[in-house]
């Protein structure tokens, strides 16, 4: 279920084009397979260094293994675990004729579900290993929910372990259709199952002479070919501002600059804006990137604006469209996975860091927490511990511009921090995250009917 928007950037420069870019995320419970998978995925399409396998090959043959065993090529995090460092995420760069890829690999042990929020947070595809044995559990719904939370557009559930269930159509049917029904009800909106072994290399890179009733990609096949939008025109133009620039050197005594990365849309020259929070509005008279004037700029770009008044503003100010719908608010509703060990209980009192700004802020209410096995919401639960999801009431001391992060996943998320020590506690989504990607799937369902579409 996708659409297609027209483009409306007529910039004539090549590096507007769809770029042959993808991020993807990797999640998966522990023993699920998923350092194999990924060891498949750089090893069958020739992205492992000659050295790494002989060293994998050296590794597996004094452990009595007569081949290499491709989960070694990611078990660097594993030993790290054990070494007692706490890791986030692996990020992993590979490429094919095709495409290109920035892996995120996220642990799969329950403790460390938070840790998918942050690879998925910028991905365009996750894929979610189950194993064919056990089916759907808990922590595969959890990912689910992630992945919906975090509005990733595409979803591919990798069944694992075929070989162990003699690569029966049936065991893949019936966890593919649970899975589907599960993610479809959290609002996930494309997802696309694949039976696989990765131990094997079945449906991996190359397709499986073992499952010839399945006629849908490999996996790589999938993640080469997976339409990813990088237009942005569709976007609402956000421009954080980092760093204001004034050298007032002889050749330059009136420059003056406001310099970050554009977290979404585009902006031109001749623009009409408005600085948010404090409203004031002006015309962009120029851009700078890279030592040179350009016309336009679109995201993730980072430039300087010049605007045509000087205007007060400093670090944490955020430049828009002069008819921009976001409008500054100390109080925010919004749905979070909580990441720290510490609970988050309502009359904390955290910082909120909103893209280069950071205020006060407290937490005025939980009203709910979601409930994975039956995705209802469980009213009041006092307070949210490492890897809930739920509902948050805040207010900030200062009014903040924050989108709707159904609008803008940059400018509609947020962290909560401890002011003590500085630890990340909750990763925050503007907005109720679950009902707006569940309206949206009901919304593109119906338009679908309209037009005769076959789901």
């Amino acid at each position: 279920m996708s659409s297609t928007g027209t483009s409306t950037i007529d910039t004539g420069d090549a590096a507007l084009a769809a770029t042959s870019l993808l991020r993807f995320a990797t999640a998966g419970s522990v023993d699920d397979g998923k350092s194999t998978l990924v060891g498949r995925l750089l090893h069958d399409s020739k992205s492992v260094l000659t050295d790494q396998l002989e060293a994998v090959e050296r590794a597996s043959l004094d452990r009595g293994q007569d081949a290499p065993d491709l989960a070694l090529l990611t078990d660097g995090l594993r030993a790290e675990r054990e070494q007692g460092i706490t890791i986030d995420v692996a990020y992993r760069y590979f490429a094919t004729p095709r495409r290109r890829f920035i892996l995120a690999d996220t642990p799969g042990h329950v403790q460390y579900t938070r840790n998918m929020v942050t690879g998925a947070s910028t991905a365009e595809l996750a894929v979610v290993l189950v194993d064919a044995r056990n089916g759907v559990v808990e922590q595969t719904r959890r990912h689910a929910a992630v992945a919906a939370l975090l509005r990733v557009p595409h979803v591919v559930l990798a069944v694992n372990k075929m070989d162990l269930v003699d690569y029966r159509e049936g065991v893949f049917a019936a966890i593919a259709a649970e899975f589907t029904r599960y993610a479809g009800e959290l609002g996930v909106p494309e997802i696309t199952a694949i039976p696989i072994s990765a131990l094997q290399g079945d449906n991996v890179v190359t397709a499986s002479a073992r499952m010839d009733w399945y006629g849908g990609p490999t996996v790589l096949e999938h993640l080469e070919t997976v339409p990813v939008s990088h237009d942005p025109s569709g976007d609402p133009a956000r421009f954080p501002v980092q760093y204001v620039i004034r050298p007032q050197t002889p050749e330059l005594p009136d420059y003056r600059g406001y310099a970050g990365q554009i977290a979404s849309g585009v902006f031109r020259t001749g623009d009409r804006i408005t600085v948010l929070p404090s409203g004031r509005t002006s015309t962009v008279e120029g851009i700078d990137a890279l030592g040179q004037s350009v016309d336009v700029a679109w995201a993730p770009q980072s430039v300087t604006l010049r605007l045509a008044d000087d205007l007060d503003i400093s670090r944490g100010d955020l430049i828009a469209p002069a008819q921009a719908s976001v409008r500054p608010s100390q109080d925010q509703t919004a749905t979070v996975c909580h990441v720290a060990d510490r609970p988050l209980k309502p009359g904390d009192r955290v910082l909120l860091k909103h893209a280069t700004r950071t205020v006060k802020a407290i937490v005025k209410d939980i009203p709910s927490r979601l409930t994975l096995d039956e995705l209802s919401q469980h009213p009041v639960p006092g307070e949210l511990v490492a890897n809930d999801i739920g509902r948050v009431v805040l207010r900030t001391a200062e009014a903040l511009p924050i989108d709707a992060y159904a609008d803008s996943r940059r400018t509609g998320s947020f962290l909560l921090i401890d002011p003590a020590d500085g630890t990340t506690l909750t990763a925050g989504m503007a907005g109720d995250a679950f009902a707006e990607a569940a309206r949206d799937v009901k919304e593109a369902e119906a338009a679908a009917d309209d037009e005769g579409w076959d789901f």
